[in-house]
């Protein structure tokens, strides 16, 4: 798998759910909905049921042959044999994930709203990187804020994919689309909507409209 070309389009990062038959009922909607991406993230879930749900979303990411990122934890990640793993600013650096995982595996860096981050993650290897939060957003309430002309500068400076997150709703993505980003992280507008399936076809729909080219930006 080319990192390069996996990362873009809706990228769905679960919700935390202690029920496991609902939460992959939920994912499979989205799925179907056109999602491109699932990350697995639960932070109130033990450690076995962790390992069951991320075992049980493996194989259904491999139904829909889409990739499946583990947050945070390389250790699962590499249990499971996920596509990847996504590192946050108090995780295990780069190095580390990528001796555990291997060369084929993608790895992703959460950078907020530094750009420097960004160069640094690139710098030791990373497959994408990630800025936000761009809206408020009721997961990370006091999440750092991040500027569109972040986006706007790192699609200039960088080369690989970016993936914008917080708060993103069908109301405002298409900005950060238009910007630049190769992928829209969202949990709450996906999960929480009334119809998931809908909800997702129209977030992925907004790839299909035209965007700046790399290296551009809006006047």
């Amino acid at each position: 798998m080319n990192p390069a070309y996996a990362i873009k389009g809706v990228y769905a990062i679960t919700p935390d759910c202690a029920d496991t038959t609902d939460l992959l009922h939920r994912v499979r909607l989205a799925l179907t909905g056109k999602v491109r991406i699932l990350q697995y993230r639960n932070k109130l879930a033990n450690t076995a049921q962790r390992l069951e749900q991320a075992h049980a979303l493996r194989k259904l990411t491999r139904e829909f042959a889409i990739p499946f990122i583990v947050n945070d934890d390389v250790q699962l990640a590499a249990q499971v044999d996920a596509d990847g793993v996504h590192l946050g600013i108090t995780d295990d650096s780069v190095d580390t994930a990528r001796a555990a995982l291997g060369i084929h595996k993608i790895i992703g860096v959460s950078c907020y709203n530094r750009l420097s981050l960004a160069h640094n993650a690139v710098h030791a290897g990373a497959d994408y990187v990630a800025f936000g939060a761009f809206f408020p957003s009721t997961i990370k309430p006091n999440a750092e804020v991040a500027d569109i002309k972040l986006l706007q500068q790192a699609r200039i400076e960088l080369a690989v994919p970016l993936v914008a997150i917080g708060g993103i709703t069908l109301h405002n993505a298409a900005s950060l689309v238009h910007a630049g980003a190769d992928a829209l992280a969202v949990i709450s507008a996906l999960f929480d909507a009334g119809d998931i399936m809908a909800t997702a076809k129209k977030l992925s729909q907004l790839f299909n409209s035209n965007r700046l080219p790399t290296g551009k930006v809006a006047s």
